[in-house]
This record gives C-alpha cells, structure tokens and sequence, in this order.
C-alpha cells in the first residue's frame, strides 16, 4: 500500500486513495514546534478495517518522525493506545 503525503509547515498527513481517487485511510498530525508533532487524527475507511492499516499509517508517521528526529505527542486516541502498548516506539513519544 501506498501513502502519499502532505505538509504545509502548520499540519500534515499521509493517507493513501482508491482506485476512484477517494481517501480511503489518513492519519493527520499538528506541528507543535520545530522538534514536536501532535499525532491528532486516524481514520481507516470500513473496506480496509480489519487489514492492519491504521498500524501501517502509524509506521509511516513514526518513520517520518525518526527521519525528521522529531517527536509525536498523540491526541489520537488510537495513537495513544499504540505507544503505550508498543515499546518500539518510546524514542518518538514526546
């Protein structure tokens, strides 16, 4: 799966479309400062629940996140959940 990507300096996303061009899972963050990001919204579309995607979405922030040497303050309630359950990602979690 691939997912594209969107920055304007205040917010971004990475989220990936269907075959008709229609957004089908995203997940958006906020940018708190030049070092913080805030992890506020994912959403995966019900034709894709169930196939690990919002954890694909994760990876690529937390990528994202790892190259940029920032760290992600999660709003998201899913976010949330997956740092706490998942000790992989404790060198991002601000």
């Amino acid at each position: 799966m691939q997912f594209q990507h969107k920055d304007n300096g205040q917010q971004g996303e990475f989220f990936t479309l269907n075959d008709a061009g229609q957004r089908i899972a995203e997940i958006s963050y906020v940018w708190r400062n030049q070092n913080t990001i805030v992890a506020d919204h994912t959403w995966v579309d019900d034709c894709l629940r169930g196939q690990g995607v919002a954890r694909k979405l994760l990876d690529v922030l937390v990528e994202f996140a790892r190259e940029k040497q920032l760290k992600i303050i999660p709003t998201c309630s899913y976010v949330e959940v997956m740092f706490k359950r998942d000790q992989s990602f404790t060198d991002v979690v601000a």
